[in-house]
C-alpha cells in the first residue's frame, strides 16, 4: 500500500495552515509556495478537504482556507481518507470486503492485521501530534 501524492500533500497542507493560520485564511498560494507545490494541484486537494468538512474557504481580499476544528481534533486518517479511501491493503481487509476465498485464505488474516495496524496509526496520531513532531526535529520533514 502507497499513500498518494494527493494524500501526502494534503497532510503538508493542513499542517500549512494550522502552523501559518492564527485565525487568518491561509491562501493556497502561499501554501504552495513555502511547501514547494503547486497551487493549481493543491487546488484539487483541497476541494475534498472542504467537502469532507476539514477546511473551509474565505472569499474575497484576504480570502484562502481555514481549519473547522484544532489541530489535536484532526488524525492523520482524517485527513488521509478523503483523498485516499480506505487504507486496507487489499478489499478484503475491509470491513465490508469480500472474497469468494475468505473462507479458507491463508492470508486474509495477515490482511486483517495489516489493516488494523495502520488504521491504528493514523488514526492515533493528530495534526497537532506531526507538528510537535516537526517542532522537535532539526530536519524538516
Amino acid at each position: 500500500m502507497k499513500i498518494s501524492t494527493k494524500g501526502r500533500y494534503a497532510l503538508r497542507l493542513m499542517a500549512d495552515i494550522a502552523q501559518q493560520g492564527s485565525g487568518e485564511p491561509v491562501s493556497l498560494r502561499d501554501a504552495a509556495r513555502r511547501q514547494g507545490l503547486s497551487d493549481k494541484y493543491l487546488e484539487q486537494i483541497v476541494t475534498p478537504l472542504a467537502r469532507a468538512g476539514l477546511v473551509r474557504s474565505v472569499r474575497g481580499a484576504g480570502g484562502g482556507y481555514l481549519l473547522t476544528r484544532r489541530p489535536e481534533e484532526y488524525t492523520v486518517g482524517d485527513i488521509l481518507r478523503p483523498l485516499e479511501g480506505d487504507l486496507a491493503p487489499v478489499e478484503c481487509a475491509t470491513d465490508g470486503g469480500f472474497c469468494e476465498r475468505s473462507g479458507d485464505c491463508l492470508t486474509v488474516g495477515l490482511w486483517r492485521d495489516i489493516h488494523r495496524a495502520v488504521s491504528a496509526v493514523v488514526d492515533g496520531t493528530t495534526l497537532a501530534d506531526l507538528l510537535a513532531r516537526q517542532a522537535g526535529s532539526a530536519e524538516p520533514s
